[in-house]
């Protein structure tokens, strides 16, 4: 069976939990929901696993938190024996629109520490990722208060029809592939 680790990107404790750098963390959430799942608490994270049509899809919230993100990737791939092609790194972009998806095979960390430590620790840029938009609408000096900050009631009023688009983004990585996923989402 073709096994898929989906990783969601967040810091643990609940004065994170709403946060929009915990957007990898909450859609992973969403998912394990959708397919009545649960998370254990285990080695280097919170994890839940389910299998699709002969695909097995294994969900990690990282418990590192957010800057050593790279422990846990690796040691779940090689825990699981999975490739860097077969795992998708979800997390927060300020460079993008709120809610807009980009899904990309590699790539730059784009200034993300998570990224960062991931490509670290990996040793490489070629793993895909999966961009959340947050936009950047904070004013200057400001960026960290706004990463960590909770979304306003706008954005809270759209989240979950993003979570299910994303939700279906998972699936088709696992399903049809990263090309065809990418064609499919990137820019919704």
């Amino acid at each position: 069976m073709k096994k898929f680790l989906i990783v969601g990107l967040g810091n643990i404790g609940s004065e994170y939990a709403n946060t929009r750098h915990n957007i990898g963390f909450k859609a992973l959430d969403y998912l394990a929901e959708k397919e009545n799942l649960s998370f254990q608490t285990l080695k280097l994270g919170d994890v839940a696993e389910f299998n699709i049509k002969g695909r097995k899809l294994i969900l990690l919230k990282p418990s590192t938190y957010m800057n050593l993100s790279g422990k846990a990737v690796k040691y779940w791939m090689e825990k699981e024996n999975i490739e860097k092609e077969n795992i998708l790194i979800i997390t927060d972009d300020l460079n993008l629109s709120f809610g807009t998806i980009r899904i990309k095979a590699k790539g730059s960390d784009g200034g993300h520490n998570g990224l960062k430590n991931i490509q670290a620790v990996l040793n490489s840029v070629e793993y895909p990722r999966f961009r959340f938009g947050i936009s950047d609408q904070f004013k200057k000096g400001q960026q960290v208060d706004y990463v960590l900050g909770e979304w306003d009631e706008e954005e809270k009023s759209k989240l979950p029809e993003r979570f299910e688009v994303i939700k279906n983004a998972i699936q088709s990585f696992a399903l049809a592939g990263l090309n065809n996923t990418m064609n499919e989402y990137n820019g919704k």
